[in-house]
Order: C-alpha cells, then structure tokens, then sequence
C-alpha cells in the first residue's frame, strides 16, 4: 500500500488482448467517457484476486503475494533483494500479521487507507474526458491509440489534479471492452505547491501503467513504472524511483474478511489466525504492565 497515493495521483489504466477494429465510429470524446463510465463501475463491481507484485526502487527489491479482502489487500514478503526472508524477516512477517489481526483500531486504519485510495483512483480517472484534449492517432495492435494534452481552460484546484493536469501522452483502448489498456504521461512543466513554498515536481517526470484482462469482466494492473524528482519544504530532494510487475492472478472468494484472507495467504487454518493474533496481544499486553 506504500505505493497506492502515487498510483492514485496518477490513475488507473491496461494491456490486454485487443481485436482489430477500424477507426471509431464515435466522436473521440465519448469514446474516451465511455471507457472512463467502465473503468469507473469496475471499482465497484470488481472481483477478488491473488497475484505476485515483483518491486524495484533505489533502496530495495522485493517479492510479495497480496490477497484483496473486503477490508483492503493484505499481503507478505516472499523475497528482498532476491533472497528469501530470513528468520528475523519470517519473525517480523508474523508479528505484522498478529497486530493486523488484533487490533480492531489497525483494522479500521487498514479499511480506511483502502477506501481513500479507491476514492483517490476513481477522482483521477473521473478527470479524463474534462481536462484533456484528444486526437486520434492510429490502432495498434487492433486497440485504438489516442494522444492526450491538457485542455488550456480546466479549472484544475487539487493538487492531484493539478499534477495530472500537466502530463500530455498516450493511451491506449481496446475497442471491444472499451477499456484503457495503457496509459504513458509525462510532465510537460514543473508543477509548484504553494508558490513553490511546499514543493515542487520538475519537468519531464513521467510514468506508464499497463493493464491485463484476467477474466471476462475484470482487468488488472500488470506493469507500473513512475520516475519522478522535485523538492519538498525545506529543500528536501523527492525522488520516486518505482517499477513494479504483477503476475499469477488467480481469482479468490469475493467479499473475504482480514482473517479469512489471512488464513489462505499464510496457509493456516482460519481458527488459527484468531488463536495467534490473541496470542500476540497477550503476549504484548504482558510486555507492558
């Protein structure tokens, strides 16, 4: 979830299996509201999944599994810096699981976290069909390619939107599903907070988010890559360096609860969850008298 505010200030959007159609027959614009009207009643009506998230950043590599829940993903680390966990790792997996699972206040710091980025994803996609322009570019691959500018007159007031805003690329839709299928921005100017008191993100920043189809309904983020740099208050140096890959989705029960979710991840009886997440608030609650 460390990664989730950057992805939501910046959409979300596919590659995927796209047939051969020709130029389209709707004004470009509504193409572009339609597909966004899709993407917007995904968040709603998704399904569950269980994939591996391969990350790169200047400070680590790391392998994880996520589970999604109705209570927002949970996940575990498989590998960092290409080498399984140790026992202090495996111990510090553990001791993040039990104080999930036992604290009614993490939970709810949990579900809250995953409903503000699921609201911050779907203001940004909202922002597609009003605050750019587009022209129809050609097809590749059978999917319709369109190059995006920032329309000169839209009001953009929040920071995310002023940030989005600034980008100009492509995307790339798939006409049968009428789904974004890529999407490349890059910055096109700094981007100053406050009159450049709070910060600033400087020029040629960009990123590229593919999407897959997993199902006949469902589509996921496969390929996400952010290369960003500015300053913050004080003169502090910004930098996001990301790349991450995802793979081996395979579909779970919808509408899991945190310790169901918990107990096929870690592959532990559901009863189990429970007994070592009571186990480890004991244990801390002894610790502190």
């Amino acid at each position: 979830m460390r990664v989730q505010w950057v992805m939501a200030g910046i959409f979300a959007v596919a590659i995927g299996v796209c047939c051969a159609h020709a130029q389209p027959t709707m004004p470009v614009g509504q193409l572009v509201r339609e597909v966004v009207y899709n993407e917007l009643n995904d968040h709603v009506s998704h399904g569950y999944w269980r994939y591996w998230v391969e990350s790169h950043s200047p400070k680590e590599s790391l392998l994880e599994e996520f589970l999604e829940t109705a209570e927002g993903p949970i996940s575990r680390i498989e590998r960092s810096n290409g080498y399984p966990l140790d026992a202090v790792g495996r111990q510090l997996e553990q001791v993040k699981l039990h104080r999930l699972l036992s604290s009614p206040a993490e939970q709810a710091r949990h579900r809250q976290e995953y409903d503000d980025n699921e609201k911050r994803i779907g203001r940004i996609v909202a922002l597609l069909p009003d605050a750019f322009l587009y022209e129809y570019v050609g097809e590749e691959n059978g999917c319709y390619r369109l190059r995006f500018r920032p329309k000169p007159d839209y009001p953009a007031h929040s920071i995310e939107a002023r940030i989005f805003h600034a980008m100009s690329g492509e995307l790339w839709v798939n006409a049968t599903h009428k789904r974004l299928v890529r999407l490349d921005g890059r910055l096109n100017q700094d981007v100053s907070f406050g009159f450049g008191i709070l910060g600033r993100l400087y020029q040629g920043g960009w990123f590229s988010l593919q999407r897959t189809q997993v199902s006949s309904t469902d589509w996921k983020t496969e390929r996400f890559e952010l290369h960003m740099n500015g300053r913050a208050i004080l003169f502090k140096i910004i930098t996001q360096e990301i790349s991450e890959l995802r793979s081996g989705f395979s579909p779970v029960a919808a509408r899991l609860d945190l310790v169901k979710g918990a107990a096929l991840l870690y592959q532990i009886e559901p009863g189990s969850a429970h007994v070592a997440a009571a186990s480890f608030s004991a244990d801390r609650n002894s610790s502190n008298p």
